[in-house]
């Protein structure tokens, strides 16, 4: 079995099971092979879970990269970025961040990859906050805390509907997370629609 097909299982298990309730020999079964091949690959359940955690967030990172590298002006990447970040459904994603946010409170290796993952994604919405602020389309003092605040407020609307759903629709949560970031950009929200 190739190491990317038992990743990919990994991420399977961990989104059923969760990363708290993981276990080599759950990967292992669902794989179809050995716990001791899984642990040829990885020394620890720790290092599965965090290899597992990151390259999930790398297939999320690589959609982020093609925003980024596409020629669009910077509104349209704006827009693009935030239909990106909104939770679509019962994400596998988000389910996967969510939780490896909460289990990186107990596990250093977890920590680390979630932070690095984390913050390419405040580096590319800084990045497009300065050239929009360059090319006149944003108005903005702080694009790096612009894009904290932008994300922050991102972030804690998507736990809401992932954890508690249906409290707010989908719709009313994408749509303060518009508003938010027309406000920190001087914009009006419609130009985010």
């Amino acid at each position: 079995m190739r190491l990317e097909d038992l990743l990919r299982t990994a991420v399977e298990v961990i989104v059923d099971r969760g990363f708290a309730n993981t276990r080599t020999a759950d990967v292992a079964k669902a794989a179809g092979v050995s716990q001791a091949l899984v642990f040829y690959h990885f020394s620890t359940k720790h290092a599965l879970l965090s290899r597992a955690f990151e390259y999930a967030a790398e297939q999320d990172l690589a959609r982020l990269q093609a925003v980024m590298d596409s020629r669009d002006l910077p509104l349209d990447k704006l827009r693009k970025l935030l239909k990106l970040l909104a939770p679509q459904g019962r994400s596998r994603s988000w389910l996967m961040w969510i939780d490896g946010w909460s289990e990186a409170l107990r596990v250093a290796e977890l920590e680390q990859v979630s932070r690095r993952m984390d913050l390419r994604w405040k580096e590319a919405l800084t990045e497009v906050i300065e050239a929009g602020v360059k090319d006149g389309s944003f108005e903005c003092d702080d694009p790096y805390g612009a894009a904290w605040r932008i994300n922050s407020v991102i972030d804690g609307l998507a736990v809401q509907l992932m954890v508690h759903e249906k409290v707010i629709s989908r719709r009313q949560a994408f749509e303060w997370m518009r508003l938010a970031a027309a406000r920190e950009l001087g914009l009006d929200p419609a130009q985010l629609a």
